[in-house]
């Protein structure tokens, strides 16, 4: 979550006139995340979440977002809803973009997770998967192996200012990539970022998944390898195999890994390593000064792209081939 357009007071009454949601107490800007504008929201009735869908969200999409985590929540999983205005529409604008009022989920995210929160988590990305079948939308996901090159492109002229020798390096990646990514594997609804930020919890137990902007219908253990990526590994970059055994365990639980998704999976983790450095990288290169929002080191995301290039097979993320759940 982040903030980009800033809203007044005046406006922001004015738009939850159209909701039953009681009067304006407080609100704030949420400064973490990258694509759209966030606020908590306080009224006489409870907490809210307002999100303004910035420029680099197709409106077109919105209605996907927002069935699905309908169609989610319905399904049983613990998840922010979309509320109706007193019109029945999901949607409004103010400050001259689209935005949604969205149920507050209870709950923390954690900032340092340890490998029972990891496997909580596997279970929660395999209970989305099941839950998503039979969505009847669908969004074909931009930022995958097609979408890469085209956002390398807006950022090439500009990497070795980042890191010499960097221009080099992604191209050869891009190339490998783009010739052995896998087309063949189980595939679904996917959240393609769920990040410890999207992901909350009460003491030790998870309380439910959010901000489901990125989602779409992609590869299903591309997401797992997202998940490896976002949760298994430590502030000074080494892999904790103990939390991708847990993160592993605990996703097969629910929905075992076939025997090509397992056999994919290191290449899957290149893969999406590559797809959140790019977009990294993008932003640090053009995020304005003075936006409210944390940018985010490319370079992290270089270094785990650089430890997947030396794993063989998925058993070195700790991935165990048959297990009971605990």
């Amino acid at each position: 979550m982040a903030v980009y357009t800033d809203i007044s007071e005046d406006d922001l009454k004015t738009f939850l006139a159209a909701y039953d949601v009681g009067d304006l107490t407080s609100y704030k800007g949420i400064a973490e995340g990258v694509e759209n504008s966030n606020f908590l929201l306080h009224t006489t009735t409870g907490a809210f979440i307002l999100t303004l869908y910035e420029k680099r969200v197709d409106p077109g999409d919105l209605p996907f977002f927002l069935g699905l985590m309908q169609h989610l929540a319905d399904r049983g999983l613990n998840c922010p809803l979309p509320l109706a205005r007193k019109d029945g529409a999901l949607l409004g604008t103010l400050s001259g973009r689209p935005a949604a009022m969205i149920t507050f989920l209870e709950g923390m995210w954690l900032r340092k997770p340890e490998a029972a929160h990891c496997r909580e988590v596997g279970r929660a990305l395999a209970d989305m998967h099941v839950a998503g079948e039979g969505f009847a939308l669908s969004r074909e996901n931009a930022l995958s192996v097609s979408g890469w090159r085209p956002l390398w492109e807006k950022a090439k002229d500009r990497a070795d200012e980042v890191q010499p020798g960097l221009g080099e390096e992604i191209a050869a990646e891009l190339d490998h990539l783009e010739a052995e990514w896998p087309t063949d594997l189980p595939s679904g609804v996917i959240h393609a970022d769920l990040f410890p930020d999207n992901v909350f919890f009460l003491g030790e137990n998870l309380s439910g998944l959010i901000d489901f902007y990125f989602a779409c219908n992609d590869l299903l253990a591309y997401d797992v390898s997202i998940c490896l990526n976002a949760w298994c590994f430590e502030k000074d970059g080494a892999f904790n195999m103990t939390k991708g055994m847990a993160l592993l365990s605990g996703y097969q639980s629910v929905r075992p890994l076939t025997a090509g998704e397992i056999a994919a999976l290191p290449l899957l983790a290149r893969g999406s390593a590559l797809r959140f450095f790019l977009t990294r990288l993008y932003d640090w290169l053009t995020t304005p000064a003075g936006a409210l929002v944390v940018k985010k080191d490319p370079l992290e995301y270089l270094r785990k792209l650089q430890f997947h290039r030396s794993v063989n097979t998925a058993l070195e993320y700790g991935l165990t081939i048959s297990e009971p759940d605990a």
